[in-house]
């Protein structure tokens, strides 16, 4: 029987290098990897000109296009990209802000507003302090360069926000050291806080409360899923459950691999004590697939994604991923 052919795009994270390789084939599918170094570049690509037949996907992107009725892809429980956000919350001290609160009424730079980052970002700090961002002034561009942090193609959001596209010619990292915006959020560190000592982290003991977060209510934050186009998912709908199980098998891979200590497969040099703590907080998969699994983070992104007028209200979790045999996860 002949196989489906299907490329994937997706960044070479140690969960899919054994796709990337060829040890892991998902049966009756002739897959084409196509690694890409940032995941941004993929999302501009597929969203915009559906470029792939499957790729990893902005998760909050995905569910705001279903929400508004404008998805032409279907989803599997897979999660290429999942990490805490409250380490890449900074802040200038000058500013006055000590304690989240702080941030109410300030001048905040963002990669980009509806990002899923940004999205748990507030999610939290509006759960677990309290923090009214009405008042906030949003300041929208790349960390570390001038210019817009890539090339989006983004849904409008359903009421007002008070958000100015940066085109000072400087970056965020720049602007945050200068004292022009009091704080920044995203998903990388700015370079400023290597060389002036007021740009330090909201939470310096950001392990610690990442840990809590989860302790207290099971949640990983979700960054990036997995879309199929739905031309292609309609056309050889088998693939979704083969895709599905040889993500599971690549990953399964990865973690049996992460744990041969002999020789470091990281350059984490900690890294049996780091094996030791996720253990001890996750289990031995911290990061598990399918939607069971998963349901008390994805639940808890729908209701900050309405809650922050980017989806209409609560999608029926059960509604956003193509059903498939959880078995391996």
């Amino acid at each position: 029987m002949e196989k489906t052919k299907i490329n994937f795009a997706c960044s070479l994270y140690d969960r899919m290098q054994a796709l990337h390789t060829g040890e892991v084939k998902p049966e009756g599918v002739d897959l084409e990897f196509i690694p890409m170094e940032w995941a941004r570049q993929i999302f501009d690509r597929m969203a915009g000109e559906q470029a792939f037949d499957v790729s990893e996907l902005s998760s909050s992107e995905f569910i705001a296009r279903k929400d508004a009725n404008q998805c032409p892809f279907v989803a599997l429980p897979v999660f290429p990209s999942r990490t805490f956000r409250h380490n890449t919350i900074w802040i200038n001290r000058k500013s006055g802000i000590k304690k989240p609160k702080d941030l109410e009424g300030k001048r905040i730079g963002v990669p980009l507003y509806t990002m899923t980052a940004a999205v748990w970002q507030r999610g939290h700090l509006m759960d677990d302090y309290g923090v009214d961002f009405s008042g906030v002034k949003w300041l929208q561009g790349a960390i570390n360069s001038a210019g817009a942090h890539g090339d989006p193609t983004v849904l409008p959001l359903l009421k007002p926000v008070n958000i100015e596209v940066n085109h000072t010619g400087k970056s965020l990292s720049d602007l945050i050291s200068e004292g022009a915006i009091d704080a920044v959020i995203g998903t990388n560190n700015p370079d400023s806080r290597r060389t002036n000592p007021d740009v330090v982290r909201l939470f310096p003991d950001f392990k610690e409360v990442e840990k809590d977060l989860y302790r207290r209510k099971g949640v990983f934050p979700i960054m990036h899923l997995v879309a199929i186009r739905r031309e292609v998912f309609d056309a050889h709908p088998h693939i979704a459950q083969s895709l599905y199980d040889a993500f599971c098998e690549s990953k399964y891979l990865a973690l049996k691999r992460m744990r041969h200590l002999g020789a470091l497969r990281s350059m984490l040099p900690w890294m049996t004590a780091e094996i030791d703590e996720i253990d001890e907080v996750f289990g031995y998969d911290p990061w598990p697939y399918g939607l069971e699994a998963n349901r008390a983070t994805i639940s808890t992104l729908i209701r900050y994604l309405a809650e922050q007028n980017i989806i209409r209200a609560p999608l029926d979790i059960n509604s956003i991923f193509v059903p498939v045999n959880e078995a391996k996860r």
